[in-house]
């Protein structure tokens, strides 16, 4: 079995026990299917500093959508930006540290359970998760299942306290109401940073800009720039003139124009790039979101993009992706109708 020109399975292995290695690379075949590819390791010397990617997650009512706006600094819902008409899932910003300008991407996901299943289907894409807390609210089940997702994938997590121009906002109370979920800010003793900001009246940006800028530094973030790309499909759609849109967090490598690559049951080459304010753009390195055009079919959230040499292989793995997610579907109906008899 091959995976991108590299093989993973095949005749070397047929010498030893031929019924055992039959069973044996059946199951390394299917795998490969599915999940993409066999994946080797980057050299340390090749690594390189990236941005952090960051996902902001709280409450539904304590400001996330607003906190994203007022960073990027215009509305999602503002307008059209060359021909991209939707949420488009991932943004980059640029905050100044030591006098230079740094990037950070943020990933806008639905909620924690968009997270959580994201996660689950092996994709992990954040560095640092914000978690938004009203202070004239306080926790609510949802900045507590925020917070358990965060701490199940391992994240770093600064809290940023929203609406503190607000009548009734205190800070003080909410940290200490943080305190019985095991999570101590740096002003109460520990070491989880915080930020006291407001979204709406732009108070306190500069500051949480510069605490996730701390953290990505303490976190020493980096990747190979020079191989082919590797990333995580964060959200598809079509759109009338496009065709596929994907946004993708590019994780490893450099992905350009005219690269072959698939995405989950999806094959293609790269037509165009375009970050997230609309302009083209020629290629795309580590930690830089981009809307990838020029796939066949809709991947799902989650999906992992990687670029092959061979379009011919990549065609056949998607198809055979495609094939083995329909015969579990098939399989999944048949389970449930034959409980629904029994």
């Amino acid at each position: 079995v091959e995976a991108f020109g590299k093989k993973v399975a095949g005749e070397d292995d047929e010498d030893e026990d031929e019924d055992e290695d039959d069973d044996e690379e059946s199951e390394s075949s299917a795998e490969v299917y599915e999940s993409g590819a066999a994946f080797d390791d980057d050299d340390p010397d090749t690594l390189l500093p990236r941005a952090p990617v960051v996902t902001i997650m709280g409450h539904v009512d304590h400001g996330k959508t607003s906190l994203l706006d007022a960073l990027k600094g215009t509305a999602v819902a503002s307008g059209e930006a060359g021909g991209i008409t939707q949420h488009i899932g991932a943004y980059r910003v640029e905050a100044e540290k030591d006098g230079v300008m740094k990037p950070i991407t943020f990933i806008d996901t639905p909620g924690h359970a968009a997270f959580s299943d994201m996660r689950q289907r092996g994709a992990d894409v954040t560095d640092i998760v914000i978690l938004v807390v009203a202070a004239d609210d306080g926790v609510k089940e949802q900045t507590i299942d925020s917070l358990n997702a965060a701490k199940a994938a391992g994240k770093d997590v600064i809290v940023a306290f929203n609406k503190v121009d607000k009548e009734g906002a205190d800070v003080n109370r909410v940290a200490t109401e943080l305190t019985q979920h095991d999570l101590l800010i740096e002003e109460l003793g520990g070491d989880i940073l915080s930020a006291e900001v407001s979204a709406k009246q732009n108070i306190g940006l500069d500051g949480l800009l510069e605490k996730i800028l701390l953290q990505a530094e303490v976190l020493d973030l980096t990747a190979n720039p020079d191989r082919s790309a590797q990333g995580t499909v964060i959200e598809a759609r079509q759109e009338k003139g496009l065709g596929t849109v994907a946004t993708t967090l590019i994780q490893r490598g450099t992905l350009r124009i005219g690269d072959p690559f698939i995405a989950g049951g999806s094959s293609g080459k790269v037509r165009m790039l375009m970050n997230d304010k609309g302009q083209r753009l020629e290629e795309a390195g580590p930690s830089v979101p981009v809307q990838v055009i020029g796939m066949d079919g809709v991947p799902a959230a989650g999906d992992m993009l990687l670029v092959g040499d061979d379009e011919t292989v990549l065609r056949s793995l998607a198809d055979a992706r495609n094939k083995i997610s329909m015969e579990k579907k098939s399989a999944a109906f048949d389970t449930d109708l034959g409980k629904q008899r029994a």
